[in-house]
């Protein structure tokens, strides 16, 4: 389900622990183990993409990642593999579109959790920032809204609802196995008929953007001590998760949540019994995994 989440932000990345120990939940991903016990260094790369670490900054960020790592495998993984548990036996039943709302709640609170536990390592992060590397952040961000456009704008309706359709099958075939053609031609269908909102995802993830680098500016310029950038960036990590409620955009979210879901649960419909089990073997891996790396494996 990755694909069916909001844009990524720098700081949710900068907590890429998200993407990584969610990731089974949320991606289908099937190397969770070897994933995570990566974790660490592929975070670090990826924020050094965005940001450019310069020498003792560079050494403080791979410390407080290793830090979040270590608590985040203390604490939270056996709780993940409760949460696949509880995936696994309704799957097993009949899912109703609202277990659906309620599983993406579910990670969303996960991710938040994740977020406020790491505003201290956020906050020593956003006081070493340097002009010169937001300007790097900036740099990035409009590097990456251009891919956006090009792989979700670009083209007349059809082929861009075949990218989305695409994307989204991925997904479900990690979950589930292959699709045969009458499958995917209902999927086509359902995926067809979602609306196409690029547009308004593009404007997001751009606002959220801005947020991101006024807030590193404003830290910057005005040289905040630690205890005011702390109560900022809490106060950013609060505005991104409650963006679904907020009065510009609910209608909007609730609409694609709702759309969103009811795709998701053609799928579940559509498969087979024999892909049924494929995806019961899977989220069975994911626990297996989750309990190993709790354990320190």
């Amino acid at each position: 389900m990755k694909n069916f989440s909001t844009p990524t932000l720098l700081f949710q990345r900068t907590l890429g622990l998200i993407a990584i120990a969610l990731l089974a939940l949320v991606a289908g991903c099937s190397t969770i183990r070897f994933t995570y016990n990566q974790g660490d260094t592929l975070l670090y790369w990826w924020m050094d993409s965005y940001v450019d670490f310069e020498g003792q900054q560079a050494d403080v960020t791979k410390r407080d990642i290793g830090r979040l790592f270590q608590w985040h495998r203390q604490t939270q993984l056996k709780d993940y593999a409760a949460l696949a548990a509880g995936f696994q036996r309704q799957l097993a039943g009949n899912p109703t579109q609202a277990d659906l709302v309620n599983a993406y709640r579910e990670l969303r609170l996960r991710g938040e959790r994740i977020a406020l536990h790491a505003i201290p390592e956020m906050t020593t992060l956003a006081m070493s920032i340097t002009p010169e590397q937001i300007g790097n952040i900036e740099r990035k961000f409009n590097t990456k809204n251009e891919e956006y456009r090009r792989k979700f704008m670009s083209g007349d309706v059809e082929k861009r609802q075949r990218a989305r359709y695409k994307k989204s099958m991925e997904q479900f075939e990690l979950w589930f196995g292959n699709f045969n053609s009458e499958q995917e031609a209902v999927m086509r269908r359902a995926s067809d008929a979602r609306p196409l909102d690029n547009q308004v995802w593009l404007e997001e993830r751009q606002y959220r953007q801005r947020r991101i680098l006024a807030t590193l500016r404003k830290v910057q310029q005005e040289k905040l001590n630690r205890d005011q950038t702390a109560a900022l960036l809490q106060g950013l990590v609060r505005e991104f998760f409650g963006r679904m409620e907020a009065p510009e955009r609910k209608a909007f979210y609730d609409a694609y949540l709702d759309q969103t879901t009811k795709y998701i649960l053609t799928g579940i419909k559509l498969a087979t019994p024999a892909q049924k089990q494929h995806a019961q073997e899977r989220i069975g891996g994911w626990i297996q995994d989750f309990n190993a790396l709790a354990a320190g494996k």
